[in-house]
């Protein structure tokens, strides 16, 4: 799968792809992530990608000549499945969609910046629009970077072990069961006697009663929905 991510500042997504899941997917050539410098698709010699709003208003509004020539680039090399902005009006991010974008082949990511971007690059280039939450962040790389994390670690062969993401919280619309390793007590505190059974039958009703009482405890709505 490959990622197409246009945004002001390449170096601040340097470190996030650099190590871990996402260095080793992209060492195995399962993912390629590459970043464009809006910067490069400027049209002046200042290379300044902004403008003030029309209508007056504070901040800075980027302008749709740089993000439509990078953009018309990468569509004239390949077909793209989507092009997603990151923007906190979008649609929530959540398990169904990283594992629906998961199944994709080529996805552009624009990460906006200043007071955000020109509506129209929206209403002509965006096919989907996705927020990480009620919040707003000083621009879209590190949203960006949590969409395609959540997304890659998804991908047949990016884990050692498959089943791993599968059993991850909201996979099933409940969140993870408690978890325990070595050693079996510390300071007083032990794992429960039911994970050292062996008896997997058990160990599974217990996990899934587990998940259901965390799942009611911190999110309802999941129950609800």
């Amino acid at each position: 799968m490959r990622f197409d991510i246009i945004t002001v500042l390449p170096d601040l997504l340097q470190s996030p792809f650099a190590h871990s899941i996402l260095q080793r997917a992209q060492k195995k050539g399962i993912a390629e992530i590459h970043v464009h410098n809006l910067r490069d698709y400027s049209e002046n010699k200042q290379k300044s990608v902004d403008d003030y709003p029309y209508g007056g208003g504070s901040g800075m509004v980027m302008q749709i000549a740089p993000f439509a020539a990078c953009i018309e680039k990468l569509q004239a090399e390949r077909t793209y499945d989507e092009i997603i902005y990151m923007t906190p009006d979008g649609v929530t991010l959540n398990q169904d969609i990283a594992n629906s974008l998961s199944t994709l082949e080529n996805v552009i990511i624009l990460c906006g910046h200043y007071k955000g971007i020109d509506q129209r690059i929206r209403d002509i280039y965006v096919t989907r629009e996705i927020s990480i939450g009620d919040y707003v962040l000083s621009g879209g790389e590190l949203p960006a970077a949590i969409l395609v994390d959540a997304i890659i670690r998804l991908i047949p062969g990016v884990l050692s072990d498959e089943t791993s993401a599968l059993s991850d919280s909201f996979q099933d619309g409940l969140l993870d069961a408690p978890i325990y390793t070595r050693p079996v007590e510390w300071r007083g505190h032990k794992v429960p006697d039911i994970l050292l059974s062996g008896h997997e039958a058990k160990i599974t009703a217990w996990r899934h009663e587990q998940q259901l009482q965390r799942t009611k405890e911190r999110r309802p709505d999941l129950l609800n929905d």
